[in-house]
């Protein structure tokens, strides 16, 4: 998807949760990744829910934002019902995912990285498909555990979405290597591949 020809304009969409199922569904056949039905149903929920930036962003005292990530985690924990609790273990599961897919070149100058987001959300998910188990909510549990168990690889379908909406160049390339190199990303090298870079990990010094 690299060298995407955007002169042809904004591509109209009549069915939002329609483009996102069938633009999902591609993305995790390019990527080689398999997930049951009721997983991508919620991934494609999410997508839907999440493009409308009030679902996205907060009202909080600082002015609209996306609540720090640990900020999240302990309303979780702190939470004074197990419902809250599942509430914002999800939310938290849920923001990291979508912004690791969508938003991971933009991480290059923040204090935290894209292998931050996906530890948490991973976590956050792992939680809830835990405390969920065992309850009448099974079928939502392994939801949230294939959630958990596929994070990274869900991570590269949502950002080969992403990139119907950019164009990669050589500027990219040093980003892409970190990428790769903090996540493992197959997506990151294979992008790589494309701009002529073969992702060869650092040597490690010999004491």
């Amino acid at each position: 998807m690299l060298n995407r020809d955007l002169d042809h304009g904004v591509v109209p969409v009549t069915n939002l949760r329609e483009y996102f199922h069938d633009a999902l569904q591609g993305a995790l056949a390019h990527q080689h990744v398999a997930v049951e039905d009721q997983t991508e149903h919620y991934v494609v929920n999410l997508l839907t829910l999440f493009a409308r930036s009030e679902q996205l962003f907060e009202r909080t005292p600082d002015g609209v934002r996306i609540k720090p990530l640990v900020q999240m985690l302990g309303e979780a924990l702190e939470a004074p019902t197990g419902a809250e609790r599942e509430r914002a273990l999800q939310r938290l599961g849920d923001v990291s995912l979508f912004i690791s897919g969508f938003f991971a070149q933009g991480f290059a100058r923040k204090l935290v990285d894209i292998d931050y987001h996906i530890a948490m959300g991973g976590c956050a998910y792992g939680a809830l498909a835990n405390g969920l188990a065992h309850g009448r909510r099974q079928v939502l549990s392994r939801v949230f555990a294939e959630l958990a168990a596929k994070f990274q690889p869900l991570v590269d379908a949502l950002a080969e979405i992403g990139d119907a909406a950019r164009r990669y160049s050589q500027a990219d390339v040093l980003r892409l290597y970190e990428i790769w190199l903090k996540t493992g990303s197959p997506r990151a090298r294979g992008l790589l591949r494309q701009l002529g870079v073969d992702a060869t990990p650092v040597a490690m010094l010999q004491h």
